[in-house]
């Protein structure tokens, strides 16, 4: 399927993107990845690159981009002989940025239907495009310490009642997952959405729960602050696993329709908290839940009968497992005395 083949990651030197590049280029692909790096950094891509002009880099079998996807022509020249996109470019960030930034998350709709739209109009054969659990409707995600599990006929936009997406950023996701099964209806443009549950990992940002908590188990903070209650909770999935549900999708799915990439089970915020607290060997004196602080629903977590039927596909790694490797990477990647510095606004996002 992608040895030697030509891949657009739109996106790509983000946390989900630049480790789904290192699966692409493992898999003998040919990768390019587009992204303006108002999220993403080059280093994100651990490769030797060699830049060959302003805002251009190659390394091997990589090249990468620096370009704004909503300028038209420039997203025309990136889907030139292409055969697959993998679309991750989106204004995004953790539950802090998607409550206090509206209009830079409605901003995505735009981004959204330029690329496919270019895409299909250059050739491409597929599209995977980066969905997320946020296009589900709250009144599914009410119930602390529900055992409801999300599935994908919960979102359809065509169903009565269906449709009751998490805020703006939701929204515009489930517009993209209706414009790209539009393209595939309409031109037969093959494609698939794939629905990310709470993505943690190497190189995620503090805007996100797992790295901020990460973050002040570091710093020893103490008080040590959880938003919410603590008792909401989250099927928080390694990213590794979630790259590995994008190739399968992008393999397998050909219809512009989505499939869940989560885990089934859930943890709470305080749970998370303490786990982090055990594989750092600290844990804080006091622990203060903060309720003014940005939530999100309280109870989120993923039906997989989509995934293992189509992809064979369910997540593998543990939550001890990813807690540990994504501390180990943090703890050799954050200098601690920017982070003490800058804390405060890195939760809150850009």
């Amino acid at each position: 399927m992608w040895k030697d083949r030509p891949v657009l990651v739109t996106g790509g030197a983000s946390f989900i993107g630049s480790h789904l590049v290192d699966m692409l280029l493992k898999r003998g692909a040919r990768v390019i990845v587009a992204d303006n790096f108002s999220s993403g950094r080059l280093e994100n891509l651990e490769y030797p690159f060699r830049r060959r002009r302003k805002g251009e880099w190659t390394s091997g079998n990589l090249s990468v981009h620096c370009v704004d996807l909503k300028d038209r022509t420039a997203t025309r020249r990136m889907m030139r002989d292409i055969d697959v996109v993998f679309h991750l470019a989106a204004q995004h960030g953790g539950r802090g940025y998607i409550d206090t930034h509206p209009v830079e998350c409605c901003t995505n709709m735009a981004l959204d239907q330029i690329v496919f739209e270019e895409a299909w109009r250059g050739g491409v054969e597929r599209v995977c495009f980066a969905s997320s659990a946020c296009v589900y409707p709250h009144h599914l995600q009410e119930e602390a310490g529900s055992q409801y599990l999300l599935k994908e006929e919960d979102a359809d936009p065509f169903a009565r009642g269906k449709a009751f997406a998490d805020l703006e950023y939701g929204w515009a996701k489930l517009m993209a997952e209706m414009a790209l099964r539009a393209y595939r209806r309409e031109y037969g443009m093959k494609g698939c959405s794939v629905r990310i549950f709470t993505a943690y990992g190497e190189r995620e940002n503090e805007t996100h729960a797992i790295i901020a908590l990460m973050a002040k188990a570091f710093l020893h903070m103490d008080p040590f602050e959880i938003w919410g209650t603590g008792d909401q909770d989250r099927n928080f999935t390694y990213v590794g696993d979630i790259v590995d549900a994008m190739m399968l999708a992008a393999e397998r799915i050909e219809d512009g329709s989505a499939v869940n990439a989560g885990r089934s089970d859930r943890i709470t915020l305080k749970q998370a908290a303490e786990m982090v607290f055990k594989l750092v060997d600290w844990h804080p004196k006091q622990i203060v839940c903060d309720v003014s602080k940005p939530v999100g629903v309280a109870s989120r977590s993923a039906d997989l009968t989509k995934a293992r039927s189509f992809l064979s596909w369910e997540p593998k790694v543990s939550y001890e497992d990813g807690f540990k490797r994504t501390i180990d990477w943090y703890r050799s990647h954050r200098d601690l005395e920017a982070l003490r510095r800058d804390l405060p606004s890195l939760l809150m996002g850009p």
